[in-house]
């Protein structure tokens, strides 16, 4: 009895000590892909980042954001030229995991509780 209680103690400390990989310096510049559904179909968006700005191009139009890092993982985005009051409200990103072609965020309004996931492919 005391053999399984020891095993199942250690399985649980090996478990609890994983850390997903997060080498989000990797990918706090380049350029970037998107994919999502838009009224039933996948659609891809590009966006380019550097320290302080993103373009978002979508559908033959571009969007620039200004990019503030709060810390080696998490960004506020807000848009430089609001179209509507939606636009106007800063987006808070934060990158969950990373990979060797891109990585998962985490992403919403900020001040909001509602949160949404996707996941970016590198392309430069």
């Amino acid at each position: 009895m005391s053999k399984i209680v020891i095993i199942i103690v250690c399985c649980l400390l090996i478990t609890a000590c994983f850390q997903p990989e997060r080498n989000c310096e990797d990918y706090k510049t380049g350029t970037f892909q998107f994919q999502s559904y838009l009224n039933g179909e996948i659609v891809t968006s590009r966006f380019i980042r550097n320290d302080s700005i993103e373009i978002d191009e979508f559908q033959g139009s571009a969007d620039t954001s200004s990019v503030r890092w709060i810390n080696d993982c998490e960004y506020i985005l807000k848009n430089l030229h609001p179209k509507n009051m939606q636009e106007r409200k800063p987006i808070h990103m934060k990158i969950l995991t990373t990979n060797k072609n891109g990585y998962t965020f985490e992403y919403g309004v900020v001040g909001e509780t509602r949160r949404e996931k996707g996941s970016v492919t590198k392309v430069d």
